[in-house]
């Protein structure tokens, strides 16, 4: 029996706006299946991983707080992949914007001057992009393979981080841990209520968010990535520039990843740490697929992925599972969103067995 895989002549677009509802539902019903197999109750655990993170104030401003660098890193990054510019190391622009931001805060001479922590923005985002500068490069002059040199660089700058926080860089009364200084006030974001750590850097967020909804969905250079996405020979035919797509994809991802960077470290951690990004860079990814590569899809993509980072802490404290079965979620949520895609853009056929 034989099977041949062709594309659909017309996606359903209906099914491409449903798929990440049937992903996600795919993913409770599978998640169910699977804490059964562990001997717990299925209905009290989503609720424990789901509902309890937001019956608080509290749970309400961790999930906002890390929703707000996911739905940044993947809106930059949404630009690059309408294009086919596929920059899978936000991660690593994430750790070099912190690394720069956290370097100005610590010893620029202007510390106690208000202009600390918009030079810090600046210092994170320049860093963000020059990291993702050096794909852009390789990309466009040597045709290099972008996915592999972008995740490279981010194990590149996790080392660097590491040299830092261990070294030269290290709080003399640390401890001895692996971690700088606190930053000092200025080049902290003000929280909305000491109570809790959500902050004002979330106003980026929401800037971001609206000028990437107007770069994709109301500018000429945005649709013409687009085209150069969907049919690179139509758009080379109508002469876009196929170099510009490429630097403009992995520099804007590159400067929201270390935008992001810099508000973790001036924002809810207040200093540079080994566990400066618990993986925000990769799993913005998912965020901006499961939006759709739309910003207003990303907010709710990077919602829902927010909570699974809250669900996993919380069934932890209240059940004992390891916080890192949220990444067992993720891995889900990714596969039934791919293979949505590929049925909503392709069918297997059978085919006709032929006689002697």
């Amino acid at each position: 029996m034989l099977f041949k895989i062709e594309p659909r002549a017309e996606p359903s677009r209906q099914m491409s706006i449903a798929a990440p509802l049937i992903a996600t539902g795919l993913t409770i019903v599978v998640s169910s299946l699977f804490f059964l197999s562990l001997g717990y109750n299925p209905l009290v655990t989503l609720y424990t991983f789901f509902i309890e993170p937001l019956t608080t104030m509290n749970g309400i401003s961790e999930w906002l707080l890390k929703a707000s660098p996911l739905i940044l890193i993947a809106c930059g990054l949404a630009i690059g992949f309408r294009a086919n510019v596929w920059n899978i190391g936000a991660e690593g622009q994430l750790i070099m914007g912190a690394i720069a931001a956290t370097g100005v805060g610590l010893f620029a001479p202007w510390q106690d001057s208000p202009l600390l922590l918009p030079s810090m923005v600046i210092a994170g985002m320049l860093a963000g992009m020059a990291w993702a500068a050096v794909p852009a490069f390789l990309k466009d002059r040597m045709n290099t393979n972008e996915i592999l040199v972008t995740l490279m660089l981010t194990y590149v700058a996790t080392l660097i981080l590491s040299y830092l926080v261990h070294g030269p860089w290290r709080d003399p009364d640390g401890y001895n841990s692996p971690q700088t200084a606190l930053l000092p006030y200025n080049g902290m974001f003000e929280v909305f209520d000491y109570s809790y750590r959500l902050n004002t850097s979330i106003f980026f967020t929401v800037v971001v968010v609206a000028i990437t909804w107007l770069f994709t969905e109301r500018s000429f250079l945005g649709y013409k990535m687009s085209v150069g996405g969907v049919a690179p020979a139509a758009a080379r035919f109508a002469g876009f520039n196929a170099s510009a797509s490429i630097w403009i994809g992995l520099l804007a991802s590159g400067a929201a990843a270390g935008l992001a960077g810099m508000m973790e470290a001036a924002g809810p951690l207040g200093q540079l740490s080994p566990q400066i990004s618990p993986g925000y860079g990769f799993a913005a990814i998912i965020v901006a697929f499961v939006g759709r590569l739309n910003a207003l899809g990303i907010v709710l993509g990077g919602l829902l992925l927010s909570l699974l980072y809250l669900g996993g802490e919380t069934v932890q404290m209240s059940l004992g599972l390891p916080s890192s079965i949220a990444l067992i979620f993720q891995g889900m949520l990714l596969f039934f969103l791919l293979a949505s895609n590929f049925l909503i853009n392709f069918r297997i056929r059978k085919l006709a067995m032929r006689t002697a």
